[in-house]
Protein backbone atom coordinates (compact mmCIF):
# COMPACT_ATOMS: atom_id res chain seq x y z
CA UNK A 1 0.00 0.00 0.00
CA UNK A 2 1.58 3.31 -1.07
CA UNK A 3 1.74 6.38 1.15
CA UNK A 4 -0.68 9.17 0.32
CA UNK A 5 0.48 11.66 2.93
CA UNK A 6 3.48 11.83 5.26
CA UNK A 7 3.70 14.15 8.25
CA UNK A 8 7.21 14.59 9.66
CA UNK A 9 8.03 16.39 12.93
CA UNK A 10 5.12 18.80 12.48
CA UNK A 11 5.12 21.84 14.77
CA UNK A 12 2.42 24.45 15.31
CA UNK A 13 2.59 27.33 17.80
CA UNK A 14 0.45 30.40 18.42
CA UNK A 15 1.60 33.70 19.89
CA UNK A 16 -1.09 35.07 22.20
CA UNK A 17 0.66 38.40 22.76
CA UNK A 18 0.05 40.27 19.53
CA UNK A 19 0.10 43.70 21.16
CA UNK A 20 3.57 45.02 21.99
CA UNK A 21 2.35 46.47 25.28
CA UNK A 22 1.10 43.02 26.32
CA UNK A 23 4.64 41.72 25.97
CA UNK A 24 6.13 44.24 28.43
CA UNK A 25 6.57 42.63 31.87
CA UNK A 26 8.47 43.57 35.01
CA UNK A 27 10.78 40.76 36.11
CA UNK A 28 13.42 41.08 38.83
CA UNK A 29 12.79 44.81 38.91
CA UNK A 30 13.50 45.20 35.20
CA UNK A 31 11.24 45.76 32.22
CA UNK A 32 11.47 42.81 29.84
CA UNK A 33 9.69 41.66 26.69
CA UNK A 34 7.94 38.31 27.06
CA UNK A 35 5.65 36.38 24.73
CA UNK A 36 2.98 33.84 25.64
CA UNK A 37 3.33 30.97 23.19
CA UNK A 38 0.80 28.14 22.91
CA UNK A 39 2.62 24.94 21.93
CA UNK A 40 -0.28 23.30 20.10
CA UNK A 41 1.53 20.63 18.06
CA UNK A 42 4.97 19.45 19.15
CA UNK A 43 6.83 17.50 16.50
CA UNK A 44 4.41 14.74 15.52
CA UNK A 45 5.00 12.25 12.70
CA UNK A 46 2.69 9.77 10.97
CA UNK A 47 1.66 8.65 7.51
CA UNK A 48 -1.61 7.72 5.84
CA UNK A 49 -1.74 5.12 3.10
CA UNK A 50 -4.01 5.17 0.08
CA UNK A 51 -7.49 3.88 0.93
CA UNK A 52 -6.77 3.91 4.67
CA UNK A 53 -8.51 5.47 7.67
CA UNK A 54 -5.99 6.91 10.13
CA UNK A 55 -7.48 8.36 13.32
CA UNK A 56 -6.12 10.86 15.84
CA UNK A 57 -7.68 10.43 19.26
CA UNK A 58 -7.21 12.30 22.53
CA UNK A 59 -8.78 14.71 24.98
CA UNK A 60 -10.13 18.09 23.88
CA UNK A 61 -7.33 20.60 23.44
CA UNK A 62 -4.59 18.06 22.70
CA UNK A 63 -3.96 19.45 19.21
CA UNK A 64 -5.90 17.07 16.95
CA UNK A 65 -7.85 19.69 15.00
CA UNK A 66 -4.84 22.02 14.84
CA UNK A 67 -2.85 19.17 13.33
CA UNK A 68 -5.51 18.67 10.65
CA UNK A 69 -5.69 22.35 9.77
CA UNK A 70 -1.90 22.59 9.62
CA UNK A 71 -1.59 19.56 7.33
CA UNK A 72 -3.85 21.17 4.71
CA UNK A 73 -2.29 24.59 5.33
CA UNK A 74 -5.36 26.39 6.60
CA UNK A 75 -2.70 27.36 9.17
CA UNK A 76 0.93 27.64 8.10
CA UNK A 77 3.18 25.11 9.91
CA UNK A 78 5.91 26.47 12.18
CA UNK A 79 8.15 23.47 11.66
CA UNK A 80 8.41 20.00 10.15
CA UNK A 81 7.11 18.93 6.77
CA UNK A 82 4.01 17.64 5.00
CA UNK A 83 4.50 15.43 1.94
CA UNK A 84 1.50 14.67 -0.28
CA UNK A 85 1.89 11.98 -2.94
CA UNK A 86 5.67 12.40 -2.84
CA UNK A 87 5.62 16.23 -3.08
CA UNK A 88 6.70 18.39 -0.16
CA UNK A 89 3.88 20.95 0.14
CA UNK A 90 5.11 22.54 3.39
CA UNK A 91 6.22 25.80 1.80
CA UNK A 92 3.66 25.98 -0.99
CA UNK A 93 1.91 29.33 -1.33
CA UNK A 94 -1.89 29.68 -1.75
CA UNK A 95 -1.65 29.68 -5.54
CA UNK A 96 0.34 26.44 -5.52
CA UNK A 97 -2.13 24.89 -3.06
CA UNK A 98 -5.20 25.83 -5.11
CA UNK A 99 -5.22 22.75 -7.42
CA UNK A 100 -4.66 20.56 -4.36
CA UNK A 101 -7.82 21.90 -2.68
CA UNK A 102 -9.82 19.72 -5.04
CA UNK A 103 -7.99 16.55 -3.96
CA UNK A 104 -8.12 17.32 -0.22
CA UNK A 105 -11.44 18.12 1.43
CA UNK A 106 -12.55 18.63 5.02
CA UNK A 107 -15.72 17.75 6.92
CA UNK A 108 -16.00 20.10 9.88
CA UNK A 109 -17.12 19.38 13.42
CA UNK A 110 -19.96 21.86 13.67
CA UNK A 111 -22.63 21.36 10.97
CA UNK A 112 -24.37 24.52 12.20
CA UNK A 113 -21.39 26.82 11.59
CA UNK A 114 -19.73 25.21 8.55
CA UNK A 115 -22.52 25.96 6.05
CA UNK A 116 -23.32 29.37 4.59
CA UNK A 117 -26.81 30.23 5.93
CA UNK A 118 -27.49 32.54 2.94
CA UNK A 119 -26.93 29.84 0.32
CA UNK A 120 -29.35 27.14 -0.72
CA UNK A 121 -28.06 23.59 -0.48
CA UNK A 122 -27.73 23.28 -4.26
CA UNK A 123 -25.49 26.38 -4.36
CA UNK A 124 -23.34 25.10 -1.48
CA UNK A 125 -22.65 21.92 -3.42
CA UNK A 126 -22.55 23.32 -6.97
CA UNK A 127 -20.18 26.22 -6.25
CA UNK A 128 -17.03 24.10 -5.65
CA UNK A 129 -17.92 21.90 -8.63
CA UNK A 130 -17.94 24.87 -10.97
CA UNK A 131 -14.88 26.49 -9.38
CA UNK A 132 -12.75 23.34 -9.74
CA UNK A 133 -14.30 22.54 -13.15
CA UNK A 134 -15.67 19.17 -12.04
CA UNK A 135 -18.78 20.28 -13.94
CA UNK A 136 -18.61 22.33 -17.12
CA UNK A 137 -21.89 24.22 -16.67
CA UNK A 138 -24.69 24.79 -14.16
CA UNK A 139 -26.98 22.14 -15.63
CA UNK A 140 -24.34 19.46 -15.29
CA UNK A 141 -23.46 20.70 -11.79
CA UNK A 142 -27.13 20.55 -10.76
CA UNK A 143 -27.47 16.97 -12.01
CA UNK A 144 -24.37 15.94 -10.07
CA UNK A 145 -25.65 17.82 -7.02
CA UNK A 146 -28.90 15.83 -7.01
CA UNK A 147 -26.99 12.58 -7.47
CA UNK A 148 -24.71 13.36 -4.51
CA UNK A 149 -27.59 14.43 -2.27
CA UNK A 150 -29.33 11.12 -2.87
CA UNK A 151 -26.07 9.28 -2.19
CA UNK A 152 -25.79 10.90 1.27
CA UNK A 153 -29.41 10.18 2.12
CA UNK A 154 -31.17 13.44 1.23
CA UNK A 155 -34.06 14.00 -1.20
CA UNK A 156 -33.76 15.94 -4.49
CA UNK A 157 -36.36 18.54 -3.46
CA UNK A 158 -34.22 19.45 -0.44
CA UNK A 159 -31.67 21.03 -2.78
CA UNK A 160 -33.75 24.24 -2.79
CA UNK A 161 -33.81 24.61 0.99
CA UNK A 162 -31.52 26.62 3.28
CA UNK A 163 -29.32 25.05 6.00
CA UNK A 164 -31.52 26.31 8.87
CA UNK A 165 -34.35 24.12 7.55
CA UNK A 166 -32.41 20.92 8.35
CA UNK A 167 -31.59 18.97 11.51
CA UNK A 168 -28.00 18.59 12.73
CA UNK A 169 -27.58 15.16 11.16
CA UNK A 170 -28.98 16.39 7.84
CA UNK A 171 -26.63 19.39 7.88
CA UNK A 172 -23.67 17.08 8.39
CA UNK A 173 -24.86 15.07 5.38
CA UNK A 174 -24.80 18.33 3.40
CA UNK A 175 -21.23 18.91 4.61
CA UNK A 176 -20.28 15.42 3.44
CA UNK A 177 -21.99 16.08 0.07
CA UNK A 178 -20.01 19.30 -0.32
CA UNK A 179 -16.77 17.38 0.29
CA UNK A 180 -17.76 14.71 -2.24
CA UNK A 181 -18.70 17.29 -4.88
CA UNK A 182 -15.13 17.79 -6.13
CA UNK A 183 -14.21 14.09 -6.21
CA UNK A 184 -11.43 14.21 -3.57
CA UNK A 185 -8.72 11.64 -2.85
CA UNK A 186 -8.22 12.55 0.81
CA UNK A 187 -10.84 13.68 3.34
CA UNK A 188 -10.19 15.07 6.81
CA UNK A 189 -13.16 14.40 9.09
CA UNK A 190 -12.76 16.66 12.14
CA UNK A 191 -14.96 15.11 14.83
CA UNK A 192 -17.84 14.88 12.33
CA UNK A 193 -20.26 13.19 14.75
CA UNK A 194 -19.41 14.79 18.10
CA UNK A 195 -22.09 17.48 17.75
CA UNK A 196 -24.80 14.97 16.81
CA UNK A 197 -27.22 12.85 18.80
CA UNK A 198 -25.99 9.35 19.56
CA UNK A 199 -28.82 7.89 17.48
CA UNK A 200 -27.57 9.83 14.43
CA UNK A 201 -23.83 9.20 14.95
CA UNK A 202 -23.95 5.58 13.76
CA UNK A 203 -25.81 6.60 10.60
CA UNK A 204 -23.17 9.19 9.69
CA UNK A 205 -20.29 6.81 10.47
CA UNK A 206 -21.84 4.08 8.33
CA UNK A 207 -22.34 6.61 5.53
CA UNK A 208 -18.66 7.65 5.71
CA UNK A 209 -17.54 4.02 5.56
CA UNK A 210 -19.87 3.21 2.65
CA UNK A 211 -18.54 6.20 0.70
CA UNK A 212 -14.95 5.13 1.40
CA UNK A 213 -15.68 1.64 0.07
CA UNK A 214 -17.33 3.10 -3.04
CA UNK A 215 -14.81 5.83 -3.89
CA UNK A 216 -11.64 4.44 -2.31
CA UNK A 217 -10.43 7.69 -0.76
CA UNK A 218 -8.42 8.01 2.45
CA UNK A 219 -9.51 9.58 5.73
CA UNK A 220 -7.80 11.41 8.53
CA UNK A 221 -10.46 10.91 11.19
CA UNK A 222 -10.34 13.01 14.35
CA UNK A 223 -12.25 12.02 17.47
CA UNK A 224 -12.15 11.86 21.25
CA UNK A 225 -14.61 8.96 21.47
CA UNK A 226 -12.83 5.60 21.44
CA UNK A 227 -15.94 3.69 20.39
CA UNK A 228 -16.21 5.87 17.28
CA UNK A 229 -12.53 5.36 16.49
CA UNK A 230 -12.85 1.60 16.90
CA UNK A 231 -15.71 1.49 14.42
CA UNK A 232 -14.02 3.37 11.60
CA UNK A 233 -10.19 3.16 11.90
CA UNK A 234 -7.51 1.05 10.27
CA UNK A 235 -4.69 2.65 12.28
CA UNK A 236 -4.65 5.35 14.94
CA UNK A 237 -2.44 7.69 16.91
CA UNK A 238 -3.11 8.73 20.51
CA UNK A 239 -2.29 12.39 21.21
CA UNK A 240 -1.45 14.14 24.47
CA UNK A 241 -0.44 17.80 24.71
CA UNK A 242 0.39 18.07 21.03
CA UNK A 243 2.46 14.87 20.85
CA UNK A 244 1.68 11.34 19.70
CA UNK A 245 2.27 9.00 22.65
CA UNK A 246 1.19 5.76 20.96
CA UNK A 247 0.31 4.64 17.46
CA UNK A 248 -0.46 1.38 15.74
CA UNK A 249 -3.19 -0.62 14.09
CA UNK A 250 -6.69 -0.65 15.55
CA UNK A 251 -6.22 -4.24 16.69
CA UNK A 252 -2.89 -3.47 18.39
CA UNK A 253 -4.10 -0.41 20.27
CA UNK A 254 -7.40 -1.89 21.41
CA UNK A 255 -6.06 -5.32 22.37
CA UNK A 256 -2.75 -4.16 23.88
CA UNK A 257 -2.66 -0.47 24.91
CA UNK A 258 0.76 0.04 26.50
CA UNK A 259 1.21 3.77 27.17
CA UNK A 260 -0.21 4.84 30.57
CA UNK A 261 -2.22 7.62 28.95
CA UNK A 262 -3.79 5.25 26.41
CA UNK A 263 -4.64 2.84 29.22
CA UNK A 264 -6.23 5.69 31.17
CA UNK A 265 -8.36 6.61 28.16
CA UNK A 266 -9.66 3.05 27.99
CA UNK A 267 -10.34 3.08 31.74
CA UNK A 268 -12.57 6.13 31.28
CA UNK A 269 -14.81 4.36 28.75
CA UNK A 270 -17.99 2.96 30.37
CA UNK A 271 -18.46 -0.76 29.74
CA UNK A 272 -21.15 -3.30 30.52
CA UNK A 273 -18.60 -6.10 30.62
CA UNK A 274 -17.13 -7.21 33.93
CA UNK A 275 -13.73 -7.68 32.31
CA UNK A 276 -12.33 -4.52 30.74
CA UNK A 277 -9.72 -4.41 27.97
CA UNK A 278 -7.03 -3.34 30.39
CA UNK A 279 -6.48 -2.80 34.08
CA UNK A 280 -8.23 0.32 35.36
CA UNK A 281 -5.90 3.32 35.52
CA UNK A 282 -7.04 6.61 36.98
CA UNK A 283 -5.26 9.84 36.12
CA UNK A 284 -4.31 12.37 38.76
CA UNK A 285 -4.19 16.14 38.41
CA UNK A 286 -5.12 18.37 35.49
CA UNK A 287 -3.75 18.61 31.96
CA UNK A 288 -0.78 21.03 32.00
CA UNK A 289 -1.05 24.26 30.04
CA UNK A 290 0.35 24.14 26.49
CA UNK A 291 1.81 27.58 27.28
CA UNK A 292 4.09 26.06 29.93
CA UNK A 293 4.87 22.51 28.84
CA UNK A 294 6.33 20.20 31.50
CA UNK A 295 9.98 19.24 31.22
CA UNK A 296 10.77 15.74 30.04
CA UNK A 297 7.74 13.59 29.28
CA UNK A 298 4.67 15.82 28.99
CA UNK A 299 2.64 13.18 30.81
CA UNK A 300 4.91 12.60 33.82
CA UNK A 301 3.02 14.91 36.21
CA UNK A 302 -0.11 12.74 35.88
CA UNK A 303 1.49 9.35 35.37
CA UNK A 304 1.34 6.89 38.32
CA UNK A 305 4.47 5.11 37.01
CA UNK A 306 6.70 8.18 36.46
CA UNK A 307 10.42 7.84 37.28
CA UNK A 308 13.15 10.41 37.62
CA UNK A 309 14.15 10.11 33.95
CA UNK A 310 10.56 10.95 32.94
CA UNK A 311 10.97 14.41 34.50
CA UNK A 312 14.13 15.17 32.54
CA UNK A 313 14.08 13.43 29.14
CA UNK A 314 11.41 13.59 26.43
CA UNK A 315 10.77 9.96 25.35
CA UNK A 316 10.86 9.08 21.68
CA UNK A 317 8.56 6.58 19.99
CA UNK A 318 9.94 3.05 20.16
CA UNK A 319 8.65 -0.14 18.61
CA UNK A 320 6.63 -2.44 20.85
CA UNK A 321 5.79 -4.84 18.03
CA UNK A 322 5.71 -4.55 14.27
CA UNK A 323 3.82 -1.33 13.46
CA UNK A 324 3.04 -0.58 17.13
CA UNK A 325 4.99 2.27 18.78
CA UNK A 326 4.80 4.12 22.08
CA UNK A 327 6.74 7.00 23.66
CA UNK A 328 7.39 5.94 27.25
CA UNK A 329 10.54 5.39 29.37
CA UNK A 330 9.03 2.56 31.43
CA UNK A 331 8.35 0.30 28.44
Amino acid sequence: MSKLIEVKDLVQRFNLTTDFLDKLKFKDGKLKIESRIVNAVNGISFNINEGEVFSLVGESGCGKSTTARTIIKLIEPKGGSVIYKGQDITDWNPNQMLPLRKDIQMIFQDPYASLNPRQKVKDIIMEPMLFHKVATNKNEAYEKCIEILMKVGLRPEQANRYPHQFSGGQRQRIGIARALAVEPEFIIADEPVSALDVSIQAQILNLLMDLKDEYGFSYLFIAHDLSVVRHISDRLGVMYLGAIVEKGSKEQIFSNPVHPYTRALFSAVPTINEESITESLELKGEIPSPINLPSGCYFHERCPFAKEICKRVIPSLKEIEDGHEAACHIL
